[in-house]
């Protein structure tokens, strides 16, 4: 192991926890509390606002979870041939879900903020409840990877 070792497993668990511990806090703790104390013209700026924050982070995620992934794969392992069937699940759910995240920054996200912005409450409304669908998946599939990482090679 060299010293590059510890840094990119340093980055990669970061990247993990910003995104999944994001969509968690999201999902369980802002999502309740906004649905029941706001009506939709406070709740939807507020969404759009906080998106506005959090994806910049998650686009960081998406970059470094991929590069500091596959360096260690092909420059620790030696390739993905003599990684374990773990790493495989890792790669493949994340990739799904990077893939859910672009198509949700691209089309309800965008779609929200268009929304937002001349004060449709219903259009956003419905381009939120796909954003939170999605959330939900991706948070599934996070806290899945994050058991799978930490366990998988034990099974």
């Amino acid at each position: 192991m060299n010293l590059l070792t510890p840094l990119l497993i340093a980055l990669h668990l970061l990247a993990a926890i910003v995104w999944v511990g994001g969509m968690f806090f999201a999902y369980m703790a802002l999502r309740p509390v906004a649905a029941t104390l706001l009506d939709p013209p406070q709740r939807l700026p507020l969404w759009t606002q906080t998106f506005r924050r959090f994806f910049p982070w998650v686009w960081l995620a998406v970059a470094l979870l991929p590069t500091t992934g596959y360096l260690m794969v092909f420059r620790v392992f030696g390739g993905l041939a003599n990684v374990g069937l773990h790493i495989h699940l890792m790669q493949g759910l994340g990739w799904v879900m990077m893939l859910l995240y672009m198509h949700m920054y691209f089309a309800p996200f965008k779609r929200m903020q268009r929304a937002v912005a001349v004060g449709d409450w219903p259009a956003a409304g419905a381009q939120l409840a796909q954003i939170r669908r999605v959330i939900g998946i991706n948070l599934i599939l996070g806290l899945s990877v994050a058991l799978v990482a930490s366990a998988g090679r034990y099974l």
